[in-house]
């Protein structure tokens, strides 16, 4: 099946929040069901840097670097015999938007075009990784530092489970939803130390999620990244 784009995947800051099931339902695509890790739901803010950007094998000119940052969840369809891990975005935002608009057009995705920016410093012992976005007139910051060592994730971990959902879920109606899927390694990742989220999670994702501002994340991970690549096809349902 066609890649309808490739690109590197690289250094992903996920921050991972417990939520109310009862938030996420108002945002389920038909079709799907919330997927729980040992009773509970979770949304993940996510932070990384799309490189070698390629649509349909053609290298995208001025815009095949730049930073991403996401809010999601986690959910899952049964398909036969078979049950598809995904994710459901609530907003992802980048900095150009030619991107953006083009998301939004082809596939109804919840892009927006802000500012944003990255800082990596990486030694010999650790990643010093940074993500900002302003939304507002104000930035917002992800960062941490973690052990340059990376590591494959645990059979059954929630790291596992937060990192390994391979498709992704979009509505397009109250009545069709689309299915696509996203190919990639499992990845290894870095055992992080310190973390700072600096996020006013009402503005940059909605009042629903304004509840996150007085919350600690649950954990903070690092993955290396890798390549990826997204299917042309995607099913309706």
């Amino acid at each position: 099946m066609m890649n309808f784009l490739t690109a590197k995947w690289q250094n992903l800051i996920m921050a991972n929040y417990a939520v109310d099931p009862e938030v996420l339902k108002a945002y389920l695509p038909k079709g799907v069901e919330l997927d729980f890790y040992e009773g509970n739901t979770y949304v993940s803010l996510v932070g990384f840097l799309f490189k070698s950007t390629k649509l349909f094998g053609v290298p995208v000119p001025f815009f095949g670097t730049f930073e991403e940052v996401n809010l999601r969840f986690y959910v899952k369809r049964k398909d036969g015999t078979e049950w598809k891990r995904g994710v459901v975005f609530i907003n992802e935002t980048v900095p150009h938007k030619a991107v953006a608009w083009m998301a939004n057009r082809l596939y109804k995705e919840h892009y927006t075009a802000i500012p944003t920016s990255h800082s990596w410093k990486i030694t010999n012992e650790s990643k010093h990784i940074t993500y900002q976005w302003k939304v507002k007139g104000q930035w917002n910051t992800m960062e941490v530092t973690a052990e340059i060592a990376a590591r494959n994730m645990v059979h059954g971990s929630f790291e596992q489970f937060i990192f390994e959902h391979y498709y992704g879920f979009t509505r397009v109606s109250t009545e069709r939803t689309e299915e696509y899927r996203v190919e990639h390694p499992s990845w290894l990742t870095h055992e992080v130390n310190t973390y700072t989220i600096h996020c006013d999670f009402g503005t940059s994702f909605g009042n629903d999620f304004q509840l996150l501002n007085d919350s600690e994340p649950q954990s903070v991970m690092l993955a290396a990244g890798s390549p990826v690549g997204v299917k042309w096809k995607r099913k309706r349902f």
